[in-house]
């Protein structure tokens, strides 16, 4: 069933017991993820912080921390029929020349339903209700967690970034996290391959010296929050991906400070901008990230990263600040990993029909190691597999 924003879907699991209310007090500072791990680890429900030690907005830790709330959360009952969503986007990675007739009528009616997915745009919504600006932004009314022990600072793990390249019409959903640096200003760690960092890239080319905009949001519905760790292709915006899984269109409205368009019924936004410095050899502020505990069950080694400076921060009434953290697996990276296999197959499918089933292991972080299977016909044909997925 479509889900209007995160608080139905909250509503939804603890009525089915698959959400627990914390009503006692519990830190950001290392106790909610040693519960959220142990919970975890034994297959347990969502987590709702009530009280926060120090702040007085509630944290949602463990959301997608079980495969049959990914599943529910995507619209489907079982992770498996995920591969329909799967045979969606190879077809518009990669389409194929129509058959016959029957193919032309299919790819026309994916067509039609994207074309309707559309975000629909408002002119007021919830994740506005109230602002806080200039002085007033100030990261520490957060309950930002800390995961671990040896982590430099806290941690913004959930937020869905939100930027456009100069070239681009549609807007780029990913998930980066980010360091908390001072009350308004974020390290924001996007790898050079992905979106954001390709769209600040092209900015950085063709505006040279000019405030890059970028808008976090928080605690946004489940079907967004979900396109925006789907591996879509540039031709699909995330949020009309979303509006696919939800089976309705995607409402947005207008950033207050920015050109973007935020999800209306996000719990929290920061808007702002990556601003120039001449001093450093991008041309742009940059700062030291890390270290974090990562996957590998290590800390990661520290690298230069943008910072992204908080202009305007928004949000609901009675926000709630969704939260997750990374560690050795299983963790909701991991169990989303699961989901994502389901949408690989049919890709990898397009190229190479001879595969039967993919599989990325949590224990290899869900992408330093895949196991395949294929229908083998030649010596050497599982080497050329492993080279196209390489390459894939």
């Amino acid at each position: 069933m479509p889900y209007r924003d995160l608080r139905d879907f909250m509503a939804q699991l603890e009525q089915g017991g698959e959400l627990r209310r914390i009503a006692e007090p519990v830190s950001p500072y290392l106790e909610m993820t040693a519960l959220c791990d142990r919970v975890l680890r034994a297959g347990g429900p969502a987590l709702l912080f009530e009280r926060p030690t120090g702040h007085s907005m509630p944290v949602l830790g463990n959301l997608f921390g079980t495969p049959a709330r990914v599943a529910r959360a995507m619209g489907v009952g079982s992770l498996a029929e995920l591969r329909v969503f799967g045979h969606v986007l190879a077809a518009l990675r990669e389409p194929e020349a129509p058959r016959g007739l029957k193919d032309m009528l299919g790819l026309g009616r994916l067509l039609k339903t994207l074309w309707h997915m559309a975000p629909r745009e408002r002119s007021s919504a919830p994740c506005q209700e109230v602002v806080w600006e200039g002085q007033d932004v100030d990261l520490t009314r957060l309950p930002v967690q800390h995961c671990w022990p040896g982590d430099v600072a806290p941690l913004i793990t959930w937020g869905l970034v939100i930027t456009q390249g100069p070239h681009k019409a549609r807007q780029n959903l990913g998930i980066y996290r980010q360091q908390v640096l001072s009350r308004n200003q974020l390290v924001m760690r996007w790898l050079a391959h992905r979106g954001g960092a390709l769209d600040f890239r092209d900015h950085c080319a063709a505006h040279p010296g000019e405030p890059y905009p970028v808008v976090v949001a928080l605690g946004a519905d489940p079907a967004t929050i979900l396109g925006a760790v789907t591996p879509v292709p540039d031709s699909l915006s995330e949020y009309q991906f979303a509006g696919l899984l939800r089976g309705a269109r995607t409402e947005v409205v207008k950033a207050l400070g920015v050109p973007l368009r935020v999800p209306a019924s996000a719990e929290i936004v920061l808007e702002g901008h990556i601003y120039p410095d001449a001093l450093h050899a991008s041309g742009y502020q940059h700062a030291l990230e890390g270290p974090y505990g990562d996957h590998t069950g290590y800390y990661n080694e520290q690298a230069e990263f943008p910072v992204f400076t908080i202009d305007r921060i928004t949000q609901r009434r009675d926000a709630i600040y969704h939260s997750t953290y990374t560690g050795k697996p299983p963790d909701e990276p991991a169990v989303l990993g699961l989901a994502m296999n389901e949408l690989f197959i049919p890709l990898l499918q397009r190229q190479f029909p001879e595969i039967t089933d993919f599989y990325l292991p949590p224990e290899g972080c869900s992408y330093r190691l895949a196991v395949v299977r294929i229908r083998k016909a030649y010596p050497g044909h599982a080497r050329r597999i492993m080279m196209g997925i390489w390459s894939h």
